[in-house]
C-alpha cells in the first residue's frame, strides 16, 4: 500500500510541475519521471476556422440599444431589445378616492415613462441616435428560449396599430438641467415619455399610457397580484428598436416604467410617482443583426476571427487520432493549446476590445450547453482568459476533452470544438468567501478580434502540446 501511494504521489507531482511548464524546450523528447513513470511529450499541428455565429441564445441582464461601425472590420452591429416590467407582490395604490389628478370627475396620471439607465455604453455618448418603442400585443413567455435574432415583429407579438412613440436621444442627456444632474443620486438615463393618448384592445381610450394603469388597477387589482398577471393582463412589455442614428450602443442595465399623480396624504396633497422595475425576475432580451459583410470576414483564410455579440466563432480541428495513435498503454496527462492574438490595425479610440473569456466546446454541444444552462465542468468544457502581456489565450490543460473527443466519436464533428466569446457570473460563499461559477452566457458585449491561423501541416503556427505518463 504505500509503494502505491508513493507512485501516485510521485505521479501528480510530475504532472502539475509539467504541465505548469510554459517552455517547449523538451518537446518531442522522453522524460523518465523516477523509478516507476515514464513522461512522454508531443506536439501536433491544428487547424482553424471562422464559422459564422448566427443567432445566439439571448439570456443576458443586460438589453443592447443602438447602431455601430467597427472601425477595423467595417461591419455594422444593431441593437433592439424587448423590457418587461415587474409588479411586486402585495403592490397597491394610494386609495382611489385619495388621488386628486382627475380629469371630468376620472382619476388620471398627470404624466407616465419610462426610463433606462445604461451600466455602461460604446462609443459616443453625445452622437444623436433614435429610437420607436413599441407596446407589446403579448408577452414574451418565460420558459422559451429566445436567440438574438428573434424579432417580436415577425413573431406577431407586436400588433400592426400597436402604440408607439417615436424618440430623438443621446445617451447623455444635454438637456438635463444641471442642478438634476449633479444631484448625487443622479443616474444617466434615456427618457422615452409615453403621454400620447392611449386606446386599449378593447377600444378604450384613456388619457396617456399612466391612465390605463390607474385605471386598470382600480378596476381590477387583481391584476397586480405579481409580475405574471401584471404582464399578462397590464403591460405585457414594450420593444425598443433602432430607427437611426449612428455611433452609439447603450448597455441598458435597468429601467423603469413611472407614472406620475396627487393624491392626498394627512391633510396635504402629495405628488406620488409609482415605479415599475426591469428586473431579473421578468424578461430582458436584445435582438442583434449583424451586417452581411461578416460573412466575409469568416471567408478570410489569413487568420480567424472572435467577434460578439453573435457575430463570428472559430472552429478548431483537433487531430485525435494522430494523438492517440502508438499511444495504447499511456495515457494523456496534460494537453495545452495557446492561440495567438492579431493587433489591430485601426488607430481609432473607438476599436473594439478583444474578448475577455473564451469556453472551449466540442461542436455538437454547443447549443445544448447554453440552453440547458450548464456551466464549465472541466471535463469537456474549458475556459481561458485573455492575456495582454503575451497577446494570447492559453487552454493550459484541455486533457479532459481530448478523452472526451475519442470516447464520442458518432457525430460527423466528433473531433471539432468551438471558441465561443462567453460572460461568466459567479457566487460568492457568505462563509469561506470563496467563489464559484454561477453561470455561463454568450458573451453580448462588443467585441473583435483576429487569430493566427492554424492549419493541418507542419508547420501550422497553432500547435497542442500533449504530456503522455504511463507506469513502467
Amino acid at each position: 500500500m504505500k509503494k502505491i501511494g508513493y507512485t501516485l504521489g510521485l505521479l501528480i507531482s510530475l504532472i502539475t510541475f509539467v504541465a505548469c511548464d510554459n517552455t517547449t524546450d523538451d518537446i518531442g523528447q522522453t522524460i523518465i519521471g523516477g523509478a516507476d513513470i515514464a513522461i512522454k511529450t508531443d506536439t501536433f499541428s491544428v487547424s482553424t476556422r471562422s464559422v459564422l455565429a448566427g443567432s445566439v441564445l439571448s439570456r443576458n441582464i443586460t438589453a443592447y440599444l443602438g447602431k455601430v461601425r467597427d472601425p477595423e472590420t467595417g461591419s455594422y452591429v444593431t441593437g433592439d431589445c424587448m423590457i418587461q416590467f415587474n409588479c411586486l407582490e402585495g403592490f397597491s395604490f394610494p386609495k382611489k378616492d385619495s388621488i386628486r389628478s382627475l380629469e371630468n370627475g376620472e382619476i388620471i396620471a398627470d404624466s407616465c415613462e419610462i426610463r433606462l439607465f445604461p451600466s455602461g455604453y460604446y462609443g459616443d455618448s453625445i452622437t444623436p441616435m433614435k429610437m420607436r418603442v413599441y407596446e407589446m400585443d403579448k408577452p414574451m413567455n418565460e420558459g422559451k428560449n429566445y436567440y438574438s435574432d428573434y424579432n417580436p415583429h415577425n413573431e406577431g407579438l407586436i400588433a400592426s396599430n400597436a402604440y408607439s412613440v417615436s424618440r430623438p436621444y443621446t445617451i447623455y442627456d444635454q438637456s438635463e438641467v444641471d442642478s438634476i444632474r449633479n444631484n448625487k443620486y443622479y443616474q444617466t438615463n434615456i427618457r422615452v415619455l409615453l403621454n400620447d393618448k392611449y386606446t386599449d384592445r378593447n377600444g378604450n381610450q384613456y388619457k396617456n399610457y399612466g391612465t390605463y394603469i390607474l385605471r386598470k388597477y382600480f378596476a381590477n387589482p387583481a391584476d397586480f397580484k405579481n409580475d405574471y398577471t401584471f404582464i399578462h393582463n397590464v403591460v405585457p412589455g414594450f420593444f425598443f428598436e433602432n430607427t437611426g442614428g449612428l455611433g452609439s450602443m447603450a448597455y441598458i442595465g435597468s429601467s423603469q416604467l413611472n407614472l406620475y399623480f396627487q393624491y392626498v396624504y394627512n391633510d396635504s396633497v402629495m405628488k406620488g410617482v409609482v415605479s415599475f422595475a426591469g428586473t431579473e425576475e421578468v424578461l430582458q432580451t436584445s435582438t442583434i443583426t449583424n451586417s452581411q459583410n461578416i460573412a466575409q470576414l469568416a471567408n478570410d483564410n489569413s487568420c480567424t476571427y472572435l467577434k460578439s455579440p453573435a457575430g463570428i466563432f472559430t472552429e478548431m480541428t483537433l487531430p485525435i487520432d494522430q494523438i492517440f495513435a502508438g499511444h495504447d498503454k499511456e495515457y494523456i496527462s496534460s494537453a495545452k493549446i495557446t492561440l495567438k492574438r492579431i493587433n489591430n490595425t485601426t488607430t481609432s479610440k473607438y476599436a473594439l476590445g478583444a474578448p475577455t473569456t473564451l469556453l472551449i466546446i466540442p461542436k455538437s454541444e454547443m447549443r445544448s450547453f447554453f440552453e440547458n444552462n450548464k456551466i464549465v465542468d472541466y471535463k469537456s468544457t474549458f475556459l481561458a482568459t485573455y492575456t495582454s502581456s503575451t497577446n494570447s489565450y492559453t487552454f493550459n490543460n484541455i486533457s479532459g476533452l481530448i478523452n472526451h473527443l475519442n470516447q464520442n466519436r458518432n457525430n460527423a464533428d466528433w473531433n471539432k470544438v468551438v471558441l465561443i466569446p462567453v460572460s461568466i457570473a459567479y457566487r460568492t460563499d457568505a462563509t469561506t468567501g470563496g467563489q464559484t461559477i454561477a453561470s455561463v452566457v454568450h458573451d453580448m458585449s462588443l467585441t473583435s478580434t483576429r487569430l493566427v491561423k492554424g492549419t493541418d501541416g507542419a508547420d501550422s503556427p497553432v500547435k497542442i502540446s500533449i504530456i503522455y505518463s504511463k507506469f513502467k
